[in-house]
């Protein structure tokens, strides 16, 4: 058994015990979660099981999408936020909630994904190298983050304020059986596309010449990176709203164990964004504040640092060079 399977058959079993953890801790603890009364059954089936099973894929989602455009990009630091999928998404809810169509917002999230899955790839279509598609990716994140701002700036309502200050922080909080399968939708759609992309990432860890020489078709590649990512993000943002960092840290803590081939990344990737998105949820519950805090932020209080420790370890790499 190789090492990317081993370790995605112990990122199993971790998920399993974190989920399995979820329906037992809370703010009301359950000496049995499978107990038959209807208090239980309550707690467990319309609320806490819903929710970490949206956390553990929202995590898997993010984790993914972020192993695949690592490959593509061929740079550890890259997830969908670096091509502004994730900042699409976010701008399309935030329309939705701005102008009183907050039903609509998971819709309004997804079509922006996917639309800047199309602008991304429209623009770079006759592009060589990954730096290209990194710079539009970083103008369109700009566009949309802006946009966003002055959704926020603009809001017609304190209520739809609120709205949108909550969403944009992140958060599973509430989430029903609606929303797990919404999300599992797009995840094994965009799971599948990039899954047939898994060879062409490989033949890019030879760099873009000899890969085009070994036979890889390179726009088929991007093509099938880019829009299961925006397939991924898009479903996690529509369901969770804006949860950063999951996509860099969970590679980067797996690639130790599975190697560097961006192929043999992808599973263990999102077996590992799953577990530490469900292990971060719970925590979030069981902290004593009056105000839960959101997921988003919790993601992004423990993913800043890995980002700056992987920034740091990548700029001490190029110094030795």
């Amino acid at each position: 058994m190789s090492g990317a399977a081993r370790l995605s058959l112990a990122l199993i079993i971790i998920s399993v015990l974190a989920l399995f953890t979820a329906l037992y801790l809370g703010p009301v603890a359950l000496a049995n979660p499978l107990a038959s009364d209807d208090e239980t059954r309550t707690i467990v089936w319309q609320i806490r099981l819903p929710r970490a099973l949206t956390a553990w894929l929202v995590g898997a989602a993010l984790g993914l999408a972020g192993a695949a455009l690592q490959g593509l990009l061929r740079n550890p630091l890259a997830d969908s936020g670096v091509l502004g999928l994730s900042g699409f998404a976010a701008l399309g809810a935030v329309i939705a909630f701005a102008f009183g169509f907050a039903s609509l917002a998971p819709a309004a999230a997804l079509i922006f994904a996917l639309g800047a899955a199309a602008l991304v790839t429209v623009l770079g279509w006759s592009t060589r190298g990954p730096a290209s598609l990194v710079l539009i990716g970083v103008g369109l994140s700009s566009a949309a983050g802006g946009l966003i701002a002055l959704g926020l700036n603009l809001a017609p309502n304190p209520g739809a304020l609120s709205d949108l200050v909550n969403w944009t922080l992140g958060s599973v909080e509430g989430r029903s059986l609606n929303d797990v399968v919404l999300v599992s939708v797009f995840l094994i759609a965009g799971a599948a596309l990039i899954l047939f992309a898994a060879r062409g990432l490989q033949a890019l860890t030879l760099g873009e010449e000899a890969a085009a020489a070994i036979g890889a078709n390179l726009t088929r590649t991007r093509v099938l990176v880019v829009l299961g990512a925006a397939a991924c993000a898009g479903g996690a943002t529509a369901v969770a709203g804006v949860i950063g960092f999951v996509g860099i840290a969970a590679p980067h803590l797996v690639r130790v164990m599975a190697g560097h081939d961006p192929a043999r990344l992808l599973v263990p990737s999102a077996l590992a964004g799953g577990a530490m998105l469900v292990v971060a949820d719970t925590a979030v519950r069981l902290l004593p504040t009056d105000t839960e805090l959101k997921l988003g932020v919790a993601a992004a209080l423990v993913g800043g640092p890995i980002f700056a420790l992987i920034a740091a370890r990548l700029a001490s790499r190029s110094a030795e060079a």
